[in-house]
């Protein structure tokens, strides 16, 4: 990581001790010359982690800004959506005995957040804060599928579809088709995409303003993958779906 930027940071840690602080004093704590704690307090004021309390000439304090509120609202935010749903996941898991997952996109990837287990000796790969592209298997899919149009044509211009497996879509077209398909009938599946032996069925998951947030996703052994085990998980999850959504806040 940038020096610059560690340094940015430590200082931001010293607002936990001391609401308020001077150049001359964080200077001090950071044991550095003053040019160089300026430089950093004007970059953190600039972005709104910092704001000036006092402006006389000889006093000029600065405490934390708005803009970590704003970030903390957001993983707050996100801490919440997970215990609302996480009730619903235990009981879809009870349900399939299968494993259950909530993953949400961060930049170009998937990222898991959530997981139970299935209770079967069959244990699959994914793990909470593991990441995926995001046009490998079907909770990715479905996460870039609902991201909007203009994601999606970025998304497809400047990633490299590598071939993971033999189902591993590398044609461009191909997953434009697919992420069509997606939004059409409003879930997505896929098997082997990532694991020869995974197959995995998502479900997206609404806020109060119906927005997709978060990705529901069942993995399971691609052996099962029938048309008969299809349609009950397919029934499920969008049952457990549209309960999360709805304890979301979601009205439609």
């Amino acid at each position: 990581m940038n020096q610059s930027v560690i340094k940015a940071l430590q200082l931001l840690d010293y607002f936990k001790e001391h609401p308020e602080l001077t150049l001359a004093e964080l200077a001090t704590l950071d044991k550095m010359p003053k040019p160089t704690t300026y430089r950093l307090i004007s970059s953190l004021e600039a972005s709104g982690f910092l704001t000036k309390t006092k402006h006389t000439s000889h006093d000029v304090k600065y405490r934390l800004g708005l803009k970590l509120l704003e970030l903390g609202s957001y993983v707050a935010d996100q801490l919440d959506f997970r215990k609302i749903a996480l009730p619903h996941m235990q009981q879809l898991n009870q349900q399939l005995n299968e494993a259950v997952h909530l993953a949400v996109l961060e930049g170009e990837e998937a990222v898991y957040v959530e997981k139970i287990e299935s209770k079967k000796h069959i244990r699959l790969y994914s793990r909470v804060g593991g990441r995926t592209p995001l046009y490998l298997g079907s909770g990715p899919k479905l996460l870039l599928a609902y991201s909007g149009p203009k994601k999606i044509a970025e998304f497809l211009e400047r990633t490299e579809l590598k071939k993971v497996t033999d189902n591993t879509i590398t044609d461009k077209a191909v997953l434009a088709e697919e992420l069509e398909k997606i939004r059409l009938q409003g879930y997505s599946h896929s098997r082997a995409e990532i694991y020869p032996d995974t197959a995995g069925f998502s479900f997206p998951l609404m806020d109060h303003n119906g927005n997709v947030i978060a990705a529901l996703v069942v993995s399971v052994p691609a052996i099962k993958f029938n048309k008969d085990t299809k349609a009950v998980i397919i029934e499920k999850m969008r049952e457990t779906a549209a309960n999360i959504s709805k304890d979301l806040g979601y009205k439609g």
